[in-house]
């Protein structure tokens, strides 16, 4: 769940996976792609995760496009067919983890409470960020940034995650199982927080902590807190 957060984000609405399915019900059957434009989306996944990979070990800012050329096993020139700079290179495997996200948020089982849901999705971006499929966050100042307030795929994804997730916020504050003096906002950037939370790094790095056991224990702070709690 890696993003770069947009203070009331305003972006062109965007149909669901099942209206569009509903409203092209009918339709002429989608035609089979070529083998060249399979080839060629296969090549574009595999540099995207090659990207992501990459992002997750060093950052955009250490990155080269060389090192992405490299791991995917293409020349440089090759990749540029595919993407025309660095910027954008990043901003499609931003787009990709938002993706993810938004799969995850729609498997999560209909009946489980608010506060049930928001746990499972900080649980799952650190489980990611751990395995090293976690992009790290741009610094204030990259070209980056720059890029994806300008990325409609990345803002439209972004404005759907952080509506769910705000919804699921607020419902957990009627609930009584989130602060309601909180704002709802520095909940959701909490949330956001958790997945390139410096925390895991240090606790895997000393070896002392499975990969369950960190999970557990940044979620208990984030959503227990770190005061003693009395026996009721």
């Amino acid at each position: 769940m890696m993003v770069t957060t947009v203070s009331a984000a305003k972006t062109t609405p965007v149909t669901h996976p099942a209206t569009a399915a509903r409203t092209t019900a009918g339709a002429a059957p989608v035609k089979k792609p070529s083998f060249r434009e399979q080839m060629h989306q296969a090549r574009e996944d595999a540099i995207v995760l090659a990207v992501n990979k990459l992002l997750a070990e060093k950052g955009f800012e250490s990155m080269t496009v060389d090192e992405v050329a490299a791991e995917v096993g293409i020349a440089k020139a090759s990749l540029y067919k595919h993407f025309p700079s660095k910027e954008h290179l990043a901003a499609a495997a931003m787009v990709r983890i938002l993706q993810r996200t938004q799969d995850f948020l729609a498997a999560l089982p209909p009946g489980d409470s608010a506060v049930s849901k928001l746990r499972s999705v900080a649980r799952w971006a650190m489980q990611v960020h751990l395995a090293g499929e976690m992009p790290l966050l741009p610094s204030e100042n990259s070209s980056l940034r720059a890029t994806l307030m300008g990325h409609t795929a990345y803002l439209d994804a972004l404005t759907q995650v952080s509506d769910q997730l705000g919804e699921w916020i607020i419902q957990a504050q009627a609930d009584g199982a989130i602060n309601p003096a909180i704002p709802p906002t520095v909940v959701l950037y909490t949330l956001f927080a958790r997945a390139c939370d410096p925390v895991l790094g240090f606790m895997k790095a000393t070896g002392q902590y499975s990969t369950e056991a960190i999970v557990e224990q940044v979620l208990m702070t984030c959503f227990d807190g770190l005061h003693t709690r009395q026996p009721g």
